[in-house]
C-alpha cells in the first residue's frame, strides 16, 4: 500500500501526460506531491525525507517548466532527485556512526556493519547511475526522432524504465541481504536464549 502511495504523483503525471500534455502533467505532479506530503503529515505528524526532496525539486523545476514553458526543467527532475539521494547515501559512508541504509532498516534487519556499508554504497552508486541514464534518455536518445516521439519515450522511460530498474535492483539487494542476515533477538530474548545455552 505504501508503495502505491509513494508512486501516486508519478502515476498521476503519467495519466495526465497521456490525456493532455507535458505541461498539464507537470502541474498535476506538483499538486500531487504537495497533497502526498500534506496527507503524510496529517496521518503521521512527520515528513518523509524522500517526499520532501521530491516535493522541493518538482516545485522548483516543475514551476520553471510551467513558468518558462520549457520541458527541459521537468526532464532534469528525476536526475536531481537521484543525485541528491546518491550524495546523501555516499556521504553517510564516511560521516556519522551509521550509514543511511542501516539507520532506515536496522530495526527490521540485523546485518554486519561491512554489509550495511556495501548496501549503502551500492544504493548510492545505483542512484548516481540512474540519474545519468535519465539525462541520456531525456536529452540524447533518439535525436533523429521528432520532439513528440522523444518526449513520449522519456515519459515512458521515467515511469516504467526507472521503476523497473529500481524493482530489479531491490530484488537483487534482497538476495544479497538474505545471504548475510543475522537473527534479531526478540524483546526480552537474550543471546543465551537464542543459542539454547
Amino acid at each position: 500500500m505504501k508503495f502505491l502511495y509513494d508512486l501516486f504523483p508519478l502515476l498521476l503525471f503519467f495519466a495526465a501526460f497521456k490525456f493532455y500534455d507535458i505541461y498539464v502533467a507537470t502541474a498535476v505532479a506538483i499538486a500531487a506531491s504537495f497533497l502526498q506530503t500534506g496527507l503524510f503529515w496529517l496521518k503521521h505528524r512527520r515528513f518523509e525525507t524522500m517526499h520532501l526532496i521530491t516535493l522541493g525539486v518538482i516545485a522548483v523545476f516543475g514551476g520553471l517548466t510551467l513558468a518558462l514553458h520549457d520541458e527541459t526543467f521537468i526532464k532534469w527532475k528525476p536526475t536531481l532527485v537521484y543525485w541528491i539521494l546518491a550524495a546523501l547515501l555516499l556521504a553517510s559512508q564516511w560521516f556519522g556512526k551509521k550509514t543511511i541504509i542501516e539507520r532506515m532498516m536496522s530495526a527490521q534487519v540485523a546485518l554486519p556493519t561491512p554489509v550495511w556499508k556495501r548496501l549503502n554504497l551500492s544504493w548510492g552508486i545505483f542512484f548516481a547511475v540512474l540519474g545519468a541514464v535519465n539525462i541520456y534518455v531525456a536529452f540524447f536518445y533518439g535525436l533523429d526522432l521528432d520532439a513528440d516521439t522523444r518526449r513520449s519515450i522519456w515519459v515512458n522511460f521515467k515511469v516504467f524504465g526507472l521503476l523497473g530498474l529500481t524493482l530489479l535492483f531491490v530484488v537483487g539487494q534482497a538476495f544479497f541481504m538474505a545471504r548475510h542476515m543475522q537473527h534479531k533477538p526478540e524483546d526480552g530474548e537474550s543471546v543465551a536464549d537464542r543459542t539454547g545455552k
